[in-house]
């Protein structure tokens, strides 16, 4: 939908923002104002959007499609090109892959962007221009990701999320310096012409992506390179402009190369007409040979190269050094690699540089940055030769020193996103240099909620890690990292690794500790591989908390052993084993049927995770399982609206990760019915697990499961897909073969067999009232059970319900199931009214006005 015409542009700013489920106070903080201007934007846009709350807006606002804003480029104007950008038009117009190819400095970037603004409206679904110049091998689903504004959701591949949203509908994407890497890009763009069918792609390269179904358009010298050489060189040296004779001769020798003109007239007016000639021609001597068929190449490196000499020492020398940037720099960072420089000298020089077209400035939050177009950066880089070693630590240096003032930032909980963004791809290019620095791009790049990239970064710093102690720190964090998008897999092998690597050097200490936590992982998570025969109790060894902790977790019913845990971990003072151990002991008292004490752990887990850094990886770990867990408690005992109003937090870390999160909305939200709602959020959750391959996740499975109870209970005739959906994503047949999905699904059979009767009820009966491995659903089985036999005539009936009834002190929502059985076992309207109420109460607002309605 394209929405109301008279939305202003801040406005929509904050319709995209809140797709992303920000409260109000994030919103300001991103957009730089405040937070009753966020809520005065709110209001308006509920007024001209017609809808009634927050929710409905941004479902909207994820629907909308994406503005298509065009970088504009140098502010000097564009000349001449009419009938290339025509051409190029034309040739966008009818193939979805088109590729700009010329040598460098001919001018691509700025005829694409051209093009690009010029065809922007035929993209409702708009696009993103993403330069690849800083980009590394491996990066480029990265880069693209991040111009679309798609976010990681593991473990969905960023690859399929970014596919996801090019096939909402007709996007343009531009690839712009694609020639360094020609593997990665071709690889994604086939991806995209192949699942994509909407979207259009222009590159712009010096080599064909080789991609079927490409169209290359060459683009040869610039016809109107008088008239630019002209306008540029009135900036500078007015009385050349009329030099027409000048003009041409410089032009001629350059090839028609923008790039080289450019350059040559940006020296006109301190050289003077016979001096530019003087100093292009004695360049143009050293060189051996003819142009031969690739003459614009070495017409660009003339010019660079005689640029570059006509540069005084100073200039020379901060122009070689900046080449290492390889995304963009400010002052303080042209200062790290050039320690002799005063930032006043620095200033006028990068100022001098500028006015010479080899640098180009831009502002960023107030501040200015300098950037190298990537042809005159990699000349930059050939002049270093023996200062590059010593140029290269100084970059590593810079970029250590930045990554620990970010992390500091984090700490003071500072806004240092933007900061971050326009520097990492430098730091990525330094991170790899030292352990340390690779550690700290790891921490900064998981605190921006890129999981993915900073388990690889974790993994870099493993490789470089000196002994047991560091690998175990490394190989920690990175499984943490992993563990927060639910791969306990691969966590449980990294630990595995560092007690191999603490086993070889003889430390017992870390041997004990990485095994304890592997045993932790494959009892507490779900892991696709076989545990150890007794659970891993044979790899544990010692009284330590984390030990401690981890036998629990093997003898996980075992109510005294988790009690010891908890009192060991309390004993220990770390909040994070605390919150390990609360978790075990909560499913313990759950097994014992104690669910509200369960569900008192849970809370004192919530209490304790809000004083925890979000940006640290085993304490998002804790925090992302402890929202989980307290769901899972507030279903357990009924607290319907508790379920419902967890479900909409948004400073859950795993927010950003809506295929983690799902579950429980849906469970919560299927409770309450609010079937719209439930729908809305498994229909993600199933496009999420399907794009990430299918993983095993039966604990996905519920989820659902409550979905077809919404369609049922609502009546879109789905409630069946949905309940096979649910025994897919479990891996059985049968939801009886599932421990976690067991309950549930004959919960969800009964009540909607209840809600259809008269019909087959029998098996529904009997499934519903048999015991269950999981506790988390078995009292609303039993009790949705118990009230279908009532309906259809059981002769034990009664039977069913009393028992049903011993889980109603434990679960609101069983009692007033229950409540309402016996009323329509004895006819009693009062019993019905109470059962109605008490619904109400728990927010089950669909099973109230049902209950309602039986009064009647």
């Amino acid at each position: 939908m394209t929405g109301p015409k008279d939305v202003s542009a801040r406005e929509a700013e904050v319709l995209a923002a809140l797709a992303g489920d920000r409260s109000n106070a994030q919103i300001a903080h991103r957009l730089h104002i405040s937070v009753r201007t966020v809520e005065s934007h709110i209001s308006s846009l509920l007024r001209k959007y017609g809808v009634a709350d927050r929710r409905e807006l941004a479902a909207l606002a994820g629907a909308q499609p994406a503005g298509f804003s065009v970088p504009t480029g140098p502010s000097t104007s564009f000349i001449g090109r009419e009938q290339d950008r025509a051409d190029l038009t034309r040739a966008l117009g009818s193939n979805r892959l088109v590729s700009l190819l010329g040598p460098g400095g001919v001018g691509k970037t700025r005829l694409a962007l051209r093009v690009a603004a010029d065809v922007a409206d035929s993209y409702p679904y708009g696009g993103a221009v993403v330069d690849l110049v800083p980009v590394r091998p491996g990066f480029v689903v990265t880069a693209v990701a991040e111009a679309l504004q798609v976010s990681e959701q593991p473990p969905q591949p960023l690859a399929d999320a970014v596919v996801e949203r090019l096939r909402r509908g007709r996007t343009l994407l531009v690839l712009d310096n694609c020639e360094h890497l020609l593997d990665d890009v071709a690889a994604l763009v086939s991806r995209i012409l192949t699942e994509a069918p909407e979207t259009a792609v222009l590159a712009t390269s010096r080599e064909r992506l080789g991609v079927a179904g490409e169209r290359p358009v060459q683009l040869g010298p610039l016809s109107e390179a008088v008239q630019l050489f002209r306008e540029r060189a009135a900036l500078v040296a007015p009385e050349l402009a009329e030099d027409g004779q000048l003009a041409e001769k410089v032009c001629a020798e350059l090839d028609g190369v923008p790039l080289a003109i450019e350059l040559a007239a940006a020296r006109a007016g301190s050289l003077g007409a016979d001096g530019l000639l003087a100093a292009l021609d004695d360049r143009l001597r050293l060189l051996s040979g003819g142009r031969g068929a690739d003459g614009r190449h070495s017409s660009l490196a003339q010019v660079m190269g005689w640029s570059y000499d006509l540069l005084d020492e100073d200039e020379r020398q901060l122009f070689r050094r900046l080449g290492v940037f390889v995304g963009g720099f400010d002052l303080t960072a042209a200062a790290g690699v050039t320690p002799d420089s005063t930032m006043s000298k620095l200033s006028d020089l990068l100022g001098r540089l500028t006015d010479k077209s080899l640098l180009h400035r831009s502002q960023h939050a107030g501040t200015s940055r300098w950037r190298m177009l990537e042809t005159v950066r990699v000349f930059a880089l050939e002049q270093l030769k023996d200062e590059y070693d010593e140029v290269a630590a100084l970059h590593v240096a810079w970029a250590d020193r930045s990554a620990t003032r970010l992390e500091q930032r984090l700490v003071d909980e500072q806004d240092w996103r933007q900061e971050f963004d326009l520097i990492a791809p430098d730091l990525r290019a330094a991170g790899s240099a030292t352990r340390d620095l690779a550690r700290k791009l790891a921490h900064l790049t998981f605190a921006r909620r890129r999981f993915l990239e900073a388990h690889d970064h974790y993994l870099s710093a493993a490789s470089q890690a000196t002994n047991a102690t560091e690998l175990y720190a490394d190989l920690r964090d990175a499984a943490d990292a992993t563990q927060v998008i639910a791969d306990g897999t691969e966590s449980y092998h990294l630990m595995l690794r560092a007690a191999e690597r603490a086993a070889a050097e003889g430390n017992e200490a870390v041997r004990r500790e990485a095994l304890a936590t592997a045993v932790m992982i494959v009892n507490r998570y779900e892991v696709a591989v076989p545990p150890p025969a007794d659970g891993g109790e044979s790899l544990l060894a010692g009284d330590t908390a984390a030990v401690r902790v981890a036998r629990a977790w093997v003898h996980r019913p075992d109510l005294p052993l988790a009690e010891a845990a908890v009192a060991a971990a309390r004993e220990s003072g770390d909040p994070l084993t605390i919150l390990n151990a609360l978790d075990v002991y909560g499913t313990a008292l759950a097994a014992a049927g104690r669910f509200r004490d369960a569900r008192t752990a849970a809370a004192e887990r919530m209490v304790l995770a809000e004083t925890l850094p979000e940006h640290d990886p085993r304490a998002v770990a804790e925090i992302v399982d402890a929202f989980h867990v307290a769901s899972t408690t507030a279903v357990a005992v009924g607290d319907v609206a508790e379920a419902v109003r967890l479900a909409r937090l948004t400073v859950d870390p795993a927010q950003s990760q809506p295929f983690i999160t799902a579950p429980r909305k849906v469970r919560a939200f299927a409770l309450a019915g609010l079937f719209d709602e439930a729908i809305r959020t498994a229909d993600a959750m199933w496009a999420g697990w399907r794009a990430a391959g299918c993983p095993p996740h039966a604990w996905m499975a519920s989820g659902a499961s409550c979905a077809a109870l919404a369609h049922g209970l609502l009546g879109t005739g789905l409630a069946e897909v949905w309940q096979a959906r649910a025994l897919e994503m479990a891996r059985v047949s049968d939801a009886a073969d599932s421990p976690s999905l067991a309950a549930n699904a004959a919960f969800v059979a009964a009540r909607l067999a209840l809600h259809e009767y008269p019909g087959e009820a029998d098996r529904p009966v009997e499934r519903a009232t048999a015991s269950f491995p999981e506790p988390w659903w078995e009292g609303y089985a039993h009790a949705a059970g118990a009230e279908l036999a009532v309906v259809a005539g059981h002769p034990d009936a009664a039977d069913h319900l009393e028992r049903a009834a011993r889980g109603a002190d434990q679960n609101a929502w069983v009692g007033a199931a229950v409540q309402r059985g016996r009323g329509r076992l004895t006819g009693d309207r009062k019993l019905l009214r109470e059962a109605a109420e008490r619904f109400g109460t728990l927010g089950a607002r669909f099973e109230a006005e049902h209950t309602l309605d039986l009064c009647r």
